[in-house]
């Protein structure tokens, strides 16, 4: 019976060149950030043994840089790590909040948000979230890095946009000013420790009284988190008044195209999501008032 295999590169270089022998003899790889998911997936009946290519040591995966000039979150920082930096807490409290809804407080001490992105599920919590920060996937390759937007990577369920020999290094994001806040709200059946029904990210920003720009995304309404260019339009141009709010959820209903399932129906899931857009975008046009 085949077993899995194990290995801890040094290098950004040898990571990548361990990705891409593997994938020229048709071994299959699985990257060992922070392990919460793929230690569950390898128990699970009817994976296929494989390399696990531990990252987690690599300095490129541990960096966290936050200053004026741009945010970097490594593959490796764990969630808790983030979450409790206090320049992210009061630059992004939107992805933070999608962040500490991953897992438990335990979990959350090895979880990556990466980690979450690369699983690529329809519910991962912090993709909305990412979205609409205007996160930036670096991808390491063969022949250096190279960029691709969060709203791109995740290209089905359980797909990401990661070719073989690749892996993702780490998220960039711009430093956003005071005029820019965002937020992140789910449903769910339990209060804690589920899965969304529905998830909305919104970035605003708030110049005048007018709204000067904005970025909405859904999320476990569709195969994948999805940008709603609509629902941005609704907002700019206008003081976030009822009606724009409305016509911006009512986008969002429009762009979800949800299954029905035991948390909820397809119907149901279409309501919400237009029910958390309008929230979440008061709740950022709030968080811009009090800055």
């Amino acid at each position: 019976m085949e077993s899995y295999a194990y290995a801890a590169p040094s290098s950004v270089s040898e990571t990548v060149a361990l990705l891409a022998q593997n994938a020229s003899e048709g071994r299959q790889t699985q990257i060992l950030a922070g392990g919460t998911d793929v230690l569950v997936q390898m128990r699970a009946a009817g994976h296929t043994p494989r390399t696990i290519v531990d990252i987690k040591t690599l300095a490129e995966t541990n960096r966290l840089d936050v200053s004026a000039e741009g945010i970097y979150i490594g593959a490796a920082v764990p969630s808790a790590v983030i979450n409790e930096h206090p320049r992210l807490q009061k630059a992004l409290p939107g992805l933070l909040e999608a962040a500490d809804l991953i897992g438990s407080t335990q979990i959350q001490g090895r979880a990556t948000i990466c980690g979450n992105l690369c699983n690529a599920s329809p519910a991962g919590d912090s993709i909305p979230a990412m979205i609409a920060a205007g996160a930036i996937c670096e991808i390491a390759t063969a022949t250096g890095t190279r960029d691709v937007a969060v709203e791109d990577f995740v290209v089905g369920v359980g797909r990401n946009a990661l070719a073989p020999g690749e892996f993702l290094l780490g998220l960039k994001l711009a430093m956003p000013g005071a005029e820019t806040k965002d937020a992140y709200l789910r449903f769910t059946p339990r209060t804690e420790m589920d899965i969304a029904v529905a998830g909305v990210g919104v970035s605003l920003t708030v110049a005048g009284g007018q709204c000067t720009g904005a970025r909405v995304a859904i999320g476990a309404v569709a195969p994948t988190a999805m940008l709603v260019p609509e629902a941005a339009q609704a907002l700019v141009g206008t003081d976030l008044n009822d009606a724009a709010l409305h016509e911006a959820g009512e986008a969002c209903k429009a762009a979800a195209s949800p299954i029905s399932d035991k948390r909820g129906t397809a119907e149901y899931r279409k309501k919400v999501v237009a029910v958390l857009c309008r929230r979440a975008v008061a709740l950022a046009h709030q968080r811009i008032q009090g800055a």
